[in-house]
């Protein structure tokens, strides 16, 4: 698995979820932070039709926290960073812990099972969603006078 697509799932799973998953893993590991958890902001940039010159769409709250566990790692530039929309902070730190964790070989395999169980619940929703749109869709046509 790779890191993006672990920060990825990671970033978009609730935060509740997020808190069961790692306290199903049972790793007690201690931590430090490094850097935050801050808040900010950052532009969000956008495209028209996704092809087209970049513009200016607006800025997002942004929350980020960088974690070193106390084992040392920090001299071996293994740091765990996490990065979530929104003003959660405990999310953003619990992020970063996962991170750094599964830089770890003894962690690694148990994250990944925990990070493909999120997003196979990710994607049971998403689909979940679509269903329930598609049952509201209206198809709209126009008719033409004959003239």
């Amino acid at each position: 698995m790779t890191r993006p697509h672990r920060q990825r799932v990671l970033a978009l799973t609730p935060r509740e979820r997020l808190e069961a998953g790692w306290a199903s893993l049972d790793i007690r590991e201690n931590h430090r932070c490094v850097r935050g958890p801050q808040t900010g902001m950052a532009m969000v940039r956008g495209r028209m039709g996704g092809t087209g010159n970049a513009f200016n769409l607006g800025e997002m709250t942004l929350t980020r926290a960088s974690v070193v566990l106390d084992d040392g790692t920090v001299g071996s530039g293994l740091l765990g960073h996490g990065w979530v929309s929104g003003r959660d902070h405990r999310h953003a730190e619990l992020i970063a812990m996962i991170d750094a964790c599964a830089q770890h070989e003894r962690f690694r395999e148990r994250i990944d099972e925990l990070i493909a169980s999120l997003y196979s619940e990710r994607q049971a929703r998403e689909q979940q969603n679509s269903r329930e749109v598609a049952a509201t869709r209206v198809d709209f046509f126009t008719l033409v006078r004959g003239e």
